[in-house]
């Protein structure tokens, strides 16, 4: 049976292209976890690779003869609170997955209190694999919250004294997205819960890393030896610079590429072909992108993501778990330099287009010249009329907006997509203190720069259209655009009762180099 390459679940041999995901662990001492037998945790973004390497490592231990592993997911405890409830739901959870993996299944006790029957049922379990020691696999450890969390924590605190080969599993991995101290967990009322200090039987954090560029050439040299079809260096550069190693991106994109983009095993696989892969899996909205967007909304989310998208400067805003929270949903990431921003290029595209989206649909069809001769944009014409759009309609649409900073960002890429939908491509990119927003066109042949600025509320008119003028002059240096546009909106109070007809403006600017640029006044 030929390999493929796998975006659904945990990878196995037989079936998928995959690479040892033991290689990506980061911090881990998996020997000493069961020589030393030590409780530990292992966290990161979904679909990243932690239950391919837990189904792996399990295989690998029981194939020995010191100890017998177990994978558990915890997910039907999701939402279940109640003590009472959530315990009978983990037990069964434990019977069904050791009756999978054809171990033996320890009772399900109906004598013994909720608050204890995680515990009996563990011990019973180490009991019955003994002499070999018994090491289970808590995986979406996360999705338990509340009271349930808080005996969960405490009835593996409790047996952890008294673990060994018949006693009690004498390692455990807690498996989820976020890290043990994240695990926040409150009463209805909202004060703290304290489980009695977990962190004195956990030993080490641990986390996988992404694929590296020479991971991903390993990767793809499985499809190349079993059917012949390459990826040129370019095409493998250019899946790493739109996933940034992310693995279900990587397999995401390369299976896209040869299953309907250069379905030809004897047709090379170009970098255009992955730009393809990378619009077709946009718009398909696949589960993993959907389920980060629908996240984009929520308070704690958007503080952090709006002033990425306005390039803001916010001492505060790695502060506190919401920044962190982030960090483990694997939707920001820090950069080369240090810097905080959206996770890879595919996410940044998407959670871009997914805020704007209701804009763009509520956007007219252009009736309007906005196309040249030659079939490239009238960057021209396309500015005139959004300062006429934005004139007739940020005040009332701003009233709607979620992201009220980022609202006239977030206006104007759905004005431009509403245009060129389909017929182009609009390359975004923003981060964290840069200032601004850098917007690439592709249409008809024709490359325009657009960058958006917010007037700084201390320096003033001229001086963020100076700072704009020598951004826009490190952008186009690597991007080689045919037009620029430097389009600033003054939200500044003050600006509130002016008259439009006198915050509205043009002019033609230059930059430190000489480069003409068209200085859009919103």
């Amino acid at each position: 049976m030929a390999k493929y390459f796998n975006t659904t679940g945990p990878c196995f041999p037989r079936l998928h292209y995959m690479l040892p995901p033991k290689d990506r662990l980061i911090g881990a001492s998996l020997d000493r976890y069961i020589r030393d037998e030590l409780y530990w945790v292992l966290h990161a973004p979904r679909q990243t690779g932690k239950t391919t390497f837990l189904h792996s490592w399990m295989h690998e231990i029981n194939a020995g003869t010191e100890a017998v592993a177990c994978y558990v997911t915890l997910e039907t405890c999701q939402e279940v609170i109640e003590v009472e409830r959530a315990m009978p739901t983990m037990v069964d959870a434990v019977r069904q997955w050791a009756k999978r993996f054809e171990l033996p299944v320890p009772g399900h006790p109906s004598d013994v209190a909720a608050e204890s029957m995680l515990s009996a049922v563990l011990t019973e379990w180490a009991e019955m694999t003994a002499p070999r020691k018994l090491i289970v696999f808590f995986d979406e450890v996360d999705v338990v919250a509340g009271p349930a969390m808080v005996s969960f924590l405490r009835q593996l605190r409790g047996g952890f004294a008294g673990r060994g080969a018949g006693s009690f599993p004498v390692s455990v991995a807690l498996v989820g997205m976020r890290d043990l101290r994240n695990y926040l967990v409150s009463s209805k009322d909202g004060s703290l819960l304290n489980p009695g200090s977990p962190f004195n039987i956990k030993e080490d954090s641990v986390t996988l890393t992404n694929f590296s560029r020479e991971d991903i050439t390993a990767l793809t040299s499985q499809h190349t030896g079993e059917n012949g079809q390459v990826f040129t260096p370019e095409a493998l550069d250019r899946i790493f610079a739109c996933s940034s190693g992310q693995p279900w991106l990587v397999n995401a994109l390369a299976k896209e590429c040869v299953l309907r983009i250069v379905p030809e095993a004897g047709t090379a696989v170009r970098a255009d072909h992955v730009d393809q892969a990378k619009e077709r899996l946009i718009a398909s909205r696949a589960t993993h992108i959907d389920s980060l967007s629908v996240r984009l909304r929520e308070p704690r989310i958007r503080k952090i993501i709006q002033p990425i998208l306005t390039g803001a400067s916010d001492p505060t805003m790695a502060d506190g778990d919401d920044f962190t929270f982030c960090l483990d949903l694997g939707i920001v990431a820090f950069d080369e330099q240090g810097t905080p921003g959206i996770a890879n290029a595919i996410y940044r595209e998407v959670f871009a287009r997914d805020l704007s989206y209701g804009m763009q649909v509520a956007v007219p069809p252009p009736e309007f010249r906005w196309q040249q001769e030659d079939g490239s944009l009238d960057m021209e014409a396309l500015m005139d009329e959004f300062q006429k759009f934005w004139a007739w309609n940020s005040e009332i649409w701003e009233e709607k907006a979620d992201y009220t900073e980022a609202f006239p960002h977030l206006l104007l890429m759905a004005f431009l997509q509403r245009v060129i939908n389909g017929g182009g491509t609009v390359d975004r990119e923003y981060a964290a203190g840069r200032g601004r927003m850098d917007l690439l066109l592709r249409f008809g042949g024709g490359i325009n720069l657009v960058e958006i600025k917010l007037v700084h509320l201390r320096m003033g008119r001229e001086a963020t259209r100076d700072q704009g003028l020598e951004q826009v002059d490190r952008y186009a240096d690597r991007t080689s655009p045919h037009t620029c546009h430097l389009v600033i909106f003054d939200r500044r109070p003050d600006q509130r009762t002016v008259p439009w007809e006198e915050r509205l403006g043009r002019e033609t600017c230059t930059t430190p180099s000489g480069r003409a640029v068209e200085v859009v006044w919103c």
